[in-house]
């Protein structure tokens, strides 16, 4: 898949447009201002570099680098069972407190901007008000937010205290806080009121007031998307100097706070359209690195065959499935959805869609399979698994109603019945799921068609509005436990949670497009998988791991999606110009993949080859 709008949308520049030099394969050494030379890669998260656009992490197509010229309070590592685990960013420490109530932060002692100014604690304080007009996680305006912050003081111009809203707090506060991007007060000032602070303290409040500056802050929202600063001033390890349609090229920053361990004299992203570029520049080995790129097997031999370039993979948290639309017939039967699981080879699926990206579900249980044996170990075995069998696919089917004539699966009226996928353009690895899913249903006797999309906001959009009998669906996105099934127990499905109050529109409300049933079955007695959702947001690892079996048995059985592979964060590097990539697993698990070979070369671990 190409993790465009997916992963912009859940995560910029007026900048000079000299034109970069062109996009030459790299060498090493001699290209000016230390280090190792010109580093090259792709931005994975967007096509298409804008040449005018802003040196703005809030604006879509801004041209901040996330851990190149973009830097954060910390760099999140996505541990299997801790959202909180991170890797220093302009934090150098923090520490949270036992019961969760606060965190505080100690900043890089030397830390600087690239015009020669300290970072100081009135600058995260600043950006910290400039998250709230984003709706941060940890620094949200809606009223009763779980994991919200109630307070933020600068202790000294090294250190800040953020505090914890425990009338509804969340484990991964502290996470929310260091996912925090870093701007410059000296540059950025301008776009929060001087009275910013005042209106966040009234905004917390109740009545017309308090609801008019909520409006207002939201508002500044705007002015932060669209703020140009006149340069880029950085706290990473490159300042962006020029961009064009092409390219966009980087340079060290000097008064990075670990400069002396950045490699890298120059950093060049390459545009691209679609993924046969990338293709061909792993081909012809002139990228250092790349972030995952769905691949089909012919073209990943032939980048394995490029001189120097390696293969790394870790562990991603999240898995792709085929979700229904349950307020569609016949997708309310559950029956339906478990013929179909048994007809459906996630093997076949994956060896096709995803061969080095995924790895197979092992069944339906709405966690990824590496993050299910460590929250789940005892009930993974006791799960259906929904191996192939034909037999018992045409069981639940005619358990359903639906009848086989001529060969063919009809609905239980004697209607034609066709299974309509739906994948947005773009998304290799989805639409070759799709086209090969539809090849085991027709040759099973169900109809299918594959449907594309012009794009992933109107796939996105359409799906919203209820117009897709099915689609494919990203879930599992760990490791919070809230987060994991929320995408099966959440908004699409119904239920919202606002100020630790559950509420649950009916299908085709409120962006409830699943239609799922409000309560299922399980071990007998009846559970809201909603609202023991939302208890995921509250409570610590104990107290989570039986919400998250009674969970994983409703998804299981149920279905209100198939779990079709689980993502393996698949990196591409070359060793001819650089070395050191990570080979530990925590290192490569951090959100968003190109994120991290900015990070990697921030730490100190990539090394220029000699």
């Amino acid at each position: 898949m190409k993790r465009l709008a997916a992963v912009v949308a859940l995560l910029g520049l007026a900048t000079a447009t000299a034109a970069c030099s062109g996009g030459t394969t790299n060498k090493s050494g001699g290209s000016g201002g230390g280090g190792g030379g010109l580093f090259t890669t792709i931005d994975v998260t967007r096509t298409g570099l804008e040449a005018t656009a802003p040196a703005n992490p809030y604006n879509p197509k801004g041209n901040a680098f996330v851990g190149f010229n973009a830097m954060r309070i910390g760099w999140v590592k996505n541990h299997l069972t801790d959202p909180n685990q991170a890797l220093p960013g302009i934090a150098a420490s923090w520490e949270i407190a036992p019961d969760n109530s606060s965190i505080t932060l100690k900043l890089q002692p030397n830390a600087k901007w690239s015009d020669g100014k300290p970072v100081t604690a009135e600058d995260v304080k600043m950006s910290i008000g400039i998250a709230y007009t984003q709706g941060s996680t940890a620094f949200s305006i809606t009223p009763g937010a779980a994991g919200a912050a109630a307070d933020v003081t600068v202790v000294d111009p090294q250190t800040l205290k953020i505090t914890q809203d425990m009338a509804n707090p969340s484990p991964k506060f502290a996470r929310g806080v260091l996912d925090t991007n870093v701007l410059p007060a000296h540059v950025w000032s301008s776009v929060l009121p001087a009275d910013f602070w005042d209106k966040l303290k009234a905004a917390r409040g109740d009545g017309a007031d308090a609801e008019k500056a909520r409006e207002e802050i939201t508002a500044l929202g705007e002015k932060v998307i669209a703020f140009a600063p006149p340069k880029d001033v950085s706290a990473g390890p490159f300042v962006l100097e020029r961009v064009n349609p092409s390219e966009a090229l980087l340079v060290k920053n000097p008064n990075f706070y670990n400069a002396a361990n950045v490699a890298p004299a120059q950093v060049k992203f390459l545009n691209y359209t679609g993924n046969e570029q990338i293709w061909n520049y792993l081909t012809q080995g002139k990228l250092d690195q790349a972030g995952f790129t769905a691949t089909p097997t012919d073209v990943m031999n032939r980048i394995k065959q490029a001189p120097g370039n390696e293969i790394i993979k870790g562990y991603s948290p999240v898995a792709v499935s085929m979700a229904f639309n349950q307020s569609k017939k016949p997708y309310d039967n559950v029956h339906v959805r478990r013929g179909l699981a048994y007809l459906i080879n996630r093997d076949e699926v994956t060896k096709v869609a995803s061969p080095e990206g995924g790895t197979p579900a092992v069944t339906t249980s709405g966690i990824h399979q590496k993050a299910a044996q460590a929250w789940i170990p005892e009930t993974l075995p006791q799960l259906e698994p929904y191996k192939p069998d034909v037999a018992k696919a045409e069981k639940e089917f005619e358990q359903a109603g639906l009848t086989k004539k001529d060969g063919k699966w009809t609905l239980a009226d004697g209607s034609a019945w066709k299974v309509s996928m739906h994948a947005p353009a773009g998304f290799s690895d989805w639409l070759s799921a799709q086209e090969n899913i539809k090849t085991q249903l027709t040759k099973a006797g169900v109809d299918a068609e594959v449907v594309t999309t012009a794009d992933y906001p109107l796939y996105l959009s359409e799906l919203n509005a209820g117009k897709y009998d099915v689609g494919f669906w990203l879930m599992a996105l760990g490791p919070a436990p809230y987060d994991i099934y929320q995408r099966l127990y959440g908004a699409s499905n119904g239920w919202t949670n606002i100020g630790n109050k559950v509420t649950h529109a009916a299908p085709g409300k409120n962006g409830n497009w699943m239609g799922g049933p409000e309560e299922i079955e399980v071990d007998g007695a009846k559970i809201n998988p909603g609202e023991l959702t939302a208890k995921l947001n509250s409570v610590g690892d104990a107290e989570a791991k039986p919400i998250m079996a009674q969970l994983a048995k409703a998804a299981n059985q149920d279905l209100p999606v198939i779990q079709l592979w689980d993502y393996v964060n698949t990196q591409f590097v070359n060793n001819n110009r650089f070395t050191g990539w990570p080979k530990d697993d925590e290192l490569l698990r951090g959100g968003g993949n190109v994120l991290m070979a900015g990070v990697w070369i921030q730490q100190g671990l990539i090394k220029a080859k000699q």
